[in-house]
This record gives structure tokens, sequence and C-alpha cells, in this order.
């Protein structure tokens, strides 16, 4: 068994951005499938032995059971010195990001492309409210990716594996992704170890 097993599913880019710390970190790990579709995370036995919020990713270490990628890449920073801050001031910068990113950017994303890409919901008033919420948060970080070439201390941390989860999904991305955002996007591909979500992890829905 690995040191590391991190319950997930390949369509998940909140488990995808802890996969891609746990890849790039070079740690010792494994994915646990997660039959999301077809309600595991919802079930009884999941809520009860994995993680009580009904979500993924979970990653168990040692007799921890971890959950909400934030607090994940949190330890796997501390843990590893790796992707981290050096002072308080670096470290408030990050975690300045991560809460835009659960809050606006990854919060809109996730919620859009589920509903148009994965569960093939006609256009409506909700995807139309969803697509102006991805608009605004992409043009946020286009903004400030004319300033820097990584999102918080000038180097890549965890704050660009939070915001980066869902943006290597390709076409299934109902948006089309900013030039800054993207050419970003093009140099966390280009580190080592790098990966598609679905090379690290198993699909749910096959």
């Amino acid at each position: 068994m690995a040191e590391f097993r991190l319950h997930c599913f390949g369509e998940s880019g909140n488990a995808y951005k802890v996969a891609l710390m746990l890849q790039f970190c070079g740690l010792d790990w494994e994915p646990v499938k997660i039959d999301f579709f077809k309600g595991e995370t919802r079930g009884t036995k999941f809520r009860q032995d994995v993680n009580e919020m009904g979500e993924a990713p979970v990653l168990e270490h040692k007799g921890k059971l971890l959950s909400q990628s934030g607090v994940i890449l949190d330890y796997l920073a501390c843990l590893t010195g790796k992707f981290g801050w050096a002072n308080e001031d670096e470290r408030r910068e990050i975690y300045r990001w991560i809460l835009f990113d659960n809050h606006k950017f990854t919060a809109s994303i996730a919620t859009l492309r589920y509903q148009v890409a994965l569960m093939k919901q006609p256009e409506s008033d909700v995807t139309k409210f969803l697509r102006g919420r991805v608009e605004n948060a992409m043009k946020v970080v286009e903004a400030h990716l004319a300033h820097t070439d990584f999102i918080a201390c000038g180097r890549m941390t965890i704050a660009d594996l939070s915001l980066c989860g869902y943006l290597f999904y390709g076409e299934e991305l109902p948006f089309d992704i900013s030039p800054r955002v993207d050419a970003w996007c093009q140099k966390i591909r280009a580190l080592p170890g790098w990966k598609h979500p679905y090379d690290l992890m198993p699909r749910a829905l096959v």
C-alpha cells in the first residue's frame, strides 16, 4: 500500500489539484476510486468512514483523513516544504488566492462544467449566470497574470495548484480560457511530472 492514498475520481478538478501536488512532489501515492456519479460520496458509509461532508477529495496519510483541497494542499506543503511560503506575508498572499479560487474561480468553473459538459443540461438562466461568474473571475486572473508568471510570490505555489485544477480538461470546458491564463497553464504543464487528470486518477464516468 502506498504511503498516501487519495480518494478521488478523474472528473474532479478539486481532486486533481491534490493529485498534481502529490505528483510534483514525487510522493508515494495511489488513487482510490470514488464512484461519484453512482452516489458513493452521498452514501452513509462514505460519510461515516471517509468524509462527513460527502465530498472528494480525501487524502489518507498515517491515520489522518484530510478533506477540502485547500487544506490538503496546505498539509502537503508543510510536510514536504514544497510550493509553500517563505514568510507570513507570502502565506497570506497564497491564501488570498486560494480563498478567491474556492469562492469565485473554481466554484463557478466546476459547477458550469458539471452541468453543461458532464450532465449535458441545456442552456438556462442558471448556466448563463454561471458563465458570467466564470467570465468575471477569469478577467481577474487574466489581469493579475499581466504582472507575474505565477499566481503568488512570483513562483509556483499551492495557489497555482488550486486555481489550475479545472483548466486542463480541454473540450470539457464550456468556455474559452483567456490568453494569459492559457500561457500560465502551459508553464504548469511544462513542469517535470505533470500529467493530465485522466492519467493520474480513474474516471467515474465510463
